[in-house]
């Protein structure tokens, strides 16, 4: 069990843009601060003994150049790997190519902040869901960390998928999606087109027909 509250607000959320070789993009930043040293954090993330403890099973060759392939989800190419501060990759998901950011930074011995920043193209999907579709499904994965560092106890695969319909994972989802509402509001979004946006993202996670 977690309580959703201290998990929700324990979560940084921001909105913003980056010219890249492809074009104008969007990128959702989510960091969360660990009680666990940096080396720590980096392996749970980085080994593949470890990463389906907490998201999923990886496969593939994870070094700059590599390509991986996380089971049933996306898979890509690691461009570089700076351990244990850093490393950058595409994401490659139902035919549309991303990119996302892993930056860790010691706050202390046993303390570390995650930095994760999906970079991607504004297409129809982000007009439909906005930066919420992406950011919601960072936090949940984010709470399997959380645990897992906390504990060492790995997630079960079955309550995992199971949990964002609960009663909790409801609540959890609906409060996240206004989240990210506000965070991408706080960077200048349109107001109209921001809450519609985030009206059918949170109607997707939670199965509800939006107002």
């Amino acid at each position: 069990m977690i309580d959703i509250r201290e998990q929700l607000n324990a979560v940084e959320r921001r909105i913003g843009d980056r010219s890249i070789e492809a074009g104008a993009a969007k990128t959702v930043t989510i960091s969360e601060t660990y009680r666990a040293s940096i080396d720590d954090v980096w392996d749970a993330c980085t080994n593949p003994e470890r990463l389906p403890r907490w998201f999923l099973p990886v496969s593939g060759e994870l070094r700059p150049g590599g390509s991986y392939q996380f089971e049933g989800n996306a898979g890509g190419t690691i461009e570089t790997c700076d351990p244990p501060h850093s490393v950058t990759a595409t994401w490659e998901y139902g035919g549309a190519v991303s990119w996302v950011e892993l930056r860790l930074h010691p706050e202390s011995d046993e303390r570390t902040r995650l930095e994760l920043t999906h970079i991607m193209l504004p297409d129809e999907h982000w007009v439909e869901f906005g930066p919420g579709a992406t950011g919601i499904g960072w936090e949940l994965a984010l709470i399997g960390l959380a645990r897992h560092l906390d504990s060492g106890a790995g997630v079960d695969p079955a309550a995992a998928a199971t949990w964002p319909t609960s009663q909790e994972g409801l609540e959890f989802v609906t409060i996240s999606s206004q989240r990210w509402l506000d965070a991408h509001l706080a960077a200048g979004a349109d107001e109209a087109a921001a809450r519609a946006s985030a009206e059918r993202c949170t109607a997707f996670y939670t199965g509800a027909a939006p107002a």
